[in-house]
């Protein structure tokens, strides 16, 4: 297929199998339809994006890494949760370039079994070499970034920074290409883009798409799930990462009217389980072979199957889904699922 022309000349290090697929998902818009009207599902698949167990976060750090090699750093420092996908493939883009890597871990998932804690993406981190630095109940982890930083840096190490999730202007801008890049395959495929839904967690992803969207000249409605905060303050860190976006590039710009972000799928907290994730992730690896994850994208396909059984998503309408990755995650909560 046709790849999109890339409208940032910044410096990118491979690290993504790029494009990623869009495909249909009909049989699970078959089921649906079984109980009720349900529009043309398709998926945008980067959970294939190859690297380190795939993911999204593999385009951000294209962007990040040539940075910090620019800068002539030798050691990456990051942040996440215990089971952080943003950090499992950071430790991986280091020890792909030679770097070193400190990862710093809070444990903010509460009441969760051994496996949350040994498997999944903290197995992968130890594979790839990474540093780990597990953070206190309560611990100020920017407080500890600081500290960390500072004391590689008396080391004579050449520490870089990336924020939680890659979600910085910079690594978000991945994402705005990324966007250029559905709409050329949606163009080939005859596609109109009516909805699109996506997990919002740091808040990168979302406002790359937002930010994209714009630059296409597209219509389509975006639909963030957020997992982890109130919809309030989401929109308030992806208003400010899409106008960060356009201030790379000399552009005043920010966010459109209909900024929209549903915070009725989080449950008890970040990372905690709910029925309606359970639902979705067997829903869709039972109708479809593909796997979600617990934290993210089981949460963001409950608020799609909410979308369309409510009807705000008409069945005449199409709807594409951002599957981000996050797959090894499922190896930390094998106490959830398989009922």
């Amino acid at each position: 297929m046709t790849k999109p022309a890339m409208s940032s000349e910044r410096t990118r290090v491979e690290l993504a199998t790029l494009p990623t697929p869009l495909e249909q998902l009909t049989r699970l818009s078959r089921e649906l339809r079984r109980h009720g009207p349900a529009p043309a599902i398709w998926i945008k698949r980067d959970d294939c994006t190859g690297f380190a167990g795939g993911g999204n976060k593999a385009r951000k750090l294209e962007y990040l890494v040539a940075e910090a090699l620019q800068q002539g750093a030798d050691v990456l420092v990051t942040m996440g949760a215990l089971q952080s996908n943003h950090a499992r493939q950071t430790a991986a883009a280091a020890a792909r370039h030679g770097l070193g890597c400190v990862l710093l871990l809070a444990d903010a998932v509460a009441d969760r079994s051994e496996a949350y804690h040994t498997n999944g993406n903290q197995l992968l981190d130890r594979i790839f070499g990474a540093q780990i630095r597990f953070l206190a109940a309560g611990e100020d982890g920017m407080a500890v970034a600081a500290e960390t930083m500072s004391a590689l840096a008396a080391q004579g190490r050449k520490p870089y920074f990336i924020p939680v999730g890659g979600s910085n202007a910079l690594g978000s801008l991945a994402y705005r290409e990324a966007l250029l890049e559905l709409a050329v395959q949606a163009r080939e495929k005859g596609l109109g883009l009516d909805h699109l839904i996506v997990a919002t967690g740091s808040g990168g992803t979302h406002a790359g798409i937002l930010a994209g969207v714009e630059d296409a000249g597209l219509s389509c409605r975006v639909h963030g799930i957020s997992v982890s905060r109130s919809a309030e303050e989401a929109s308030g860190i992806v208003s400010v990462l899409v106008r960060e976006i356009f201030e790379l590039e000399g552009r005043q710009r920010g966010v459109k009217a209909g900024l929209e972000i549903d915070d009725s799928h989080i449950g008890t907290g970040y990372g905690q389980p709910t029925t309606t994730m359970v639902e979705a992730v067997e829903l869709v690896a039972r109708t479809e072979g593909i796997l979600l994850d617990p934290v993210y994208t089981g949460k963001a396909m409950a608020g799609l199957l909410a979308l369309i059984r409510s009807g705000a998503i008409a069945p005449t309408e199409s709807v594409v889904f951002w599957h981000t990755g996050g797959a090894p995650g499922l190896f930390a909560y094998p106490e959830v699922f398989g009922g």
